[in-house]
């Protein structure tokens, strides 16, 4: 799975071909969640100020993720995105 983003050991991926709809996974630890694109929704546990964190992450970059869900369902390209600072 490439990894998009890494920031306070928080690691942002998303896999090639995968099924609808447009989502991301953030990994920190042994936790893992899947964010969908288009709504927000998060399914999985995380730690609460992790998941503030990706969440604040998600709403800067969601152009970018969306354009990396297409390149990487039609090309299997991807572009790396900012980590939150």
């Amino acid at each position: 799975m490439p990894e998009l983003s890494r920031f306070l050991g928080i690691i942002i991926f998303m896999n090639f071909n995968e099924h609808n709809p447009p989502h991301f996974h953030a990994k920190y630890g042994d936790y893992e969640i899947i964010v969908e694109l288009n709504s927000g929704i998060v399914e999985g546990k995380f730690p609460k100020r992790a998941l503030a964190l990706v969440l604040e992450w998600y709403e800067i970059h969601k152009t970018e993720l969306m354009e990396n869900w297409v390149m990487m369902q039609t090309t299997g390209d991807f572009k790396k995105i900012k980590p939150l600072e």
